[in-house]
């Protein structure tokens, strides 16, 4: 008979916890995904490079007083999961979330660049951010250069989704913006 062996779960606080006590490095690129710390890929030039200019783009195109942009920062979506999003759209608090980071209730949109990354963002991130109504994921595919589109979760699944293979503006879900895509693809 066969014994699978139990697994234990780390709650965020853990995994605070963790890193304060150096058990995880300060700068080690990891994140807590169903409770458990996950190694993210190195960052490359073209990962960067995106990263930057969804950053420009997205500040260009929103007001301070509807939303705030935050760039690699973490997302916590329960006890057991704490990803970090290339980009994140984020409704403004004046604190700038100095006293806790953002829930799926304060988000508008996710995005997350993927060269190395694309099938566990598409099989693994894409389905938690579901999960947990997050209204809105982007996956921009670096090596491809396609823009795979999630909207209006339901019962734990997007009832909408799509491949953008071409630039241009792009109306957001959740938020009264649209965003001009079209030197994305330059």
């Amino acid at each position: 008979m066969a014994i699978n062996p139990r697994r234990h779960k780390i709650t965020v606080t853990e995994y605070y916890r963790m890193a304060e006590l150096g058990l995880i490095e300060r700068d080690a690129r990891v994140e807590l995904i169903d409770g458990e710390i996950i190694d993210m890929a190195p960052i490359g030039t073209p990962h960067t490079a995106l990263t930057n200019q969804l950053q420009y783009i997205f500040q260009a195109a929103i007001q301070q007083s509807l939303a705030l942009v935050r760039m690699q920062s973490p997302l916590r979506l329960g006890p057991h999961i704490e990803p970090q999003p290339d980009l994140a759209v984020v409704k403004p608090r004046a604190d700038f979330y100095r006293l806790a980071h953002p829930t799926p209730a304060d988000t508008f949109l996710v995005i997350e660049i993927a060269d190395s990354s694309l099938s566990d963002d598409l099989n693994i991130k894409v389905p938690l951010y579901a999960r947990h109504a997050v209204p809105e994921v982007w996956v921009l595919d670096v090596e491809k250069l396609e823009l795979h589109l999630f909207a209006k979760p339901v019962a734990g699944s997007y009832t909408e989704s799509s491949v953008l293979l071409t630039a241009g503006v792009r109306e957001l879900a959740a938020l009264p913006v649209s965003v001009d895509l079209g030197g994305m693809w330059a």
